[in-house]
């Protein structure tokens, strides 16, 4: 991508429908370049809601699309997607990348220990502390809490940032 491409923005506002148009094709063309480089079967589709650009990666009948969709993996590659975003637009990259459902995945895996603190809760607990987790995670988290009639908020700071879920 070109330095035309590149605008300056304040730190706090919202990027622009087109702003994520750009970060997603950007992002398209890594993920797509990757999967061509390890012969990896998949399809991209870009969205973009919410202040972010999403990607998806899927495949359908026989792909080794798996070798690459577990949790952490998928994770990595998000950030190094991030980063040749970010290295392209000069901006700081919010982007969600999902590998053969793999978002899906962890938020169910999400729901499971929200149920698991609400079930300490209603035995008796003040509080229920949840394990460190990515903003995004942490997003969901607070979304599903609201859904179970709870509140939650973020605590702790860097990697040990974390959800403490209570009654409403």
């Amino acid at each position: 991508m070109t330095d035309a491409v590149k605008t300056e923005r304040a730190s706090g506002d919202e990027p622009t429908e087109q702003e994520l148009v750009d970060e997603g094709d950007i992002a398209a063309d890594y993920i797509e370049e990757l999967l061509d480089l390890a012969d990896i079967d998949g399809d991209i589709d870009i969205d973009a809601r919410g202040g972010r650009a999403y990607l998806s990666v899927t495949a359908s009948g026989e792909s080794n699309l798996s070798l690459i969709a577990k949790p952490e993996t998928v994770t990595a590659l998000q950030e190094l997607t991030r980063l040749a975003v970010q290295s392209s637009t000069g901006r700081f990259s919010r982007l969600i990348l999902d590998v053969g459902g793999s978002r899906d995945a962890r938020a169910s895996e999400l729901a499971a220990l929200v149920d698991h603190a609400v079930e300490r809760i209603e035995a008796g607990a003040t509080t229920a502390s949840l394990p460190p987790m990515s903003s995004y995670e942490r997003k969901l988290v607070h979304d599903i809490v609201a859904d179970r009639g709870l509140t939650s908020q973020s605590e702790g700071e860097g990697r040990d940032r974390h959800t403490v879920i209570t009654r409403a």
